[in-house]
């Protein structure tokens, strides 16, 4: 009796190695597994001071298509300045528009704010004619170009709105705003603004 109680105990030890045997040697085969997981993650960009950048006075040039998404290419043009100021040490900032050219005198206000949570910025745009918020375009910058992107109501229509900035250098940078009314296979760009840094 002794004998069988000890045959079946050895039989199920020996079942157990052979079924544990393949998962032992898994464990083994790539003892790093969780170790090479961890040292591959990618490193998220901290980009709160993307808008360090333009902090101070600039000459701003501005052509702005009159009537967009009509086939129009009548564009007008503006002459004058921007200054921006960090804010939050630079966690935001607040640019001030101000030009004048044939279609009359433009005063816009810019408010920057940027997400430590989703590493992106929220641009938020406002006029004097207008002293309201516009929808936020929000996006992030990538390989010194940032791109932004929202969706809102153009002439009743919804329309998609991507503003780019680009070029940037100690002494100027070029900013550029286009409507995709199909979806984001074409755009139509309909505000170009370059400025440079006065001395």
């Amino acid at each position: 009796m002794n004998t069988l109680k000890h045959s079946r105990i050895c039989l199920f030890v020996c079942g157990l190695i052979v079924i544990l045997q393949p998962l032992m040697g898994i464990a083994q085969s790539n003892p790093d597994a969780s170790k090479t997981s961890v040292q591959h993650a990618p490193v998220q960009r901290d980009g709160q001071h993307d808008f360090d950048f333009e902090t101070g006075n600039w000459k701003t040039h501005v052509s702005r298509l009159v009537h967009p998404l009509t086939g129009s290419t009548t564009w007008v043009t503006y002459e004058g300045s921007t200054v921006v100021r960090k804010v939050w040490n630079g966690r935001a900032n607040l640019g001030e528009l101000e030009v004048d050219g044939s279609a009359g005198h433009l005063e816009l206000l810019s408010l920057r704010l940027y997400d430590p949570a989703s590493r992106q910025w929220s641009l938020n745009v406002t006029s004097s004619g207008s002293g309201t918020l516009g929808v936020p375009t929000i996006g992030e910058f990538k390989n010194g170009r940032g791109e932004f992107f929202d969706q809102e109501t153009f002439n009743g229509r919804a329309v998609l709105v991507r503003f780019v900035i680009s070029d940037i250098t100690a002494k100027s940078c070029h900013f550029e705003q286009a409507f995709s009314d199909d979806g984001g296979k074409t755009w139509e760009v309909n505000w170009v603004a370059t400025d440079t840094r006065m001395p």
